[in-house]
């Protein structure tokens, strides 16, 4: 049903692990876009995943990172790790500069780990429809909203398919309003004729190898809002400073204060996941610990939230 959106960094393939028996108990399947040389982290994940019992997808030719030239090794750990694990899925990322020829030799490669087709940018929908001939309405797919339109996706009708909506809107931390609209395609993905929806959780699409000093520091915390018909919406919570590059664990202090005070106040919505607790206790604590640690919490509580909200 849901399909969250992960790059494979370290507190990202954290986030999933933390919440495997939440992804697997809800029957989440994220979806993870390996960007680090190294897969030691990638499959301690999956062996967490498969542990709980969970579903996950692995982008075997990613766009981003260091795997962009050549996933290989990537292939390889599949198969000499996860061949008979039939919770790990093979997602093969439709690019611009990919042909149809070459989605179709990545698909077959990859047949025994029932892949799954991602698009994000490719332009062959209609080719690839047709050299898919008999097996087309058996193949999975997912599709990048933004780069998939419904003329696109209609090649497609009658498979498995998800759509994938980027609802964080990525700019300076500095620059977030405190409040605003994240997406209902929680509650509309079928209106939209869909078996399930994903997103890019409270990271954005946007890659970046890492980031730049932190003028500003925000918790980014999505909640379901009933007077929108319970469509979700996003609180960034942002330090009060946000003129120097100094001082992170200062501007964390400032921006949980407004967390903190927003929750206490029983206007919030926010739901009581497990990150919200956390939160919470570094705040009784005082505690800064570290940016990596905040982009984590933020992603549990969104899983969490979305799995309450379905429960």
């Amino acid at each position: 049903m849901y399909y969250p959106y992960f790059r494979g960094k370290q507190f990202e393939l954290i986030a999933i692990r933390e919440s495997a028996h939440v992804l697997a108990q809800s029957k989440f399947c994220p979806i993870i876009e390996p960007v680090k040389e190294t897969l030691s982290g990638l499959h301690k994940t999956l062996a967490e995943v498969c542990e709980a019992h969970g579903k996950a997808i692995v982008i075997v030719n990613p766009l981003h990172g260091d795997h962009s030239e050549d996933g290989k090794e990537i292939t390889d750990l599949l198969a000499e790790n996860y061949l008979e694990k039939r919770g790990v899925s093979a997602g093969i990322l439709l690019r611009e500069n990919m042909t149809s020829a070459d989605a179709l030799a990545c698909y077959q490669k990859h047949l025994a780990h029932q892949p799954m087709f991602i698009h994000a940018g490719f332009t062959e929908a209609r080719a690839l429809a047709e050299l898919l001939g008999d097996n087309l309405l058996s193949t999975r797919h997912a599709f990048v909203e933004a780069h998939c339109g419904k003329l696109y996706r209609r090649h497609y009708d009658g498979c498995f398919r998800i759509l994938i909506r980027d609802g964080f809107r990525k700019r300076k931390n500095a620059d977030h309003p405190p409040l605003e609209d994240f997406s209902d395609l929680h509650i509309t993905y079928p209106d939209e004729g869909m078996n399930g929806f994903g997103d890019f959780l409270t990271v954005g699409d946007d890659f970046s190898e890492g980031g730049g000093p932190a003028y500003a520091v925000a918790i980014h915390l999505t909640f379901i809002e009933p007077k929108k018909d319970d469509a979700m919406c996003i609180y960034h919570f942002v330090s009060t400073t946000r003129d120097t590059p100094t001082d992170p664990a200062g501007k964390f202090g400032q921006a949980l204060e407004k967390f903190v005070s927003k929750y206490k106040s029983g206007t919030s919505n926010l739901y009581d996941t497990s990150a919200v607790q956390e939160l919470q206790e570094l705040h009784r604590k005082g505690h800064f610990p570290g940016l990596g640690v905040v982009k984590k919490l933020s992603m549990k509580h969104h899983i969490e939230t979305i799995a309450a909200y379905l429960s």
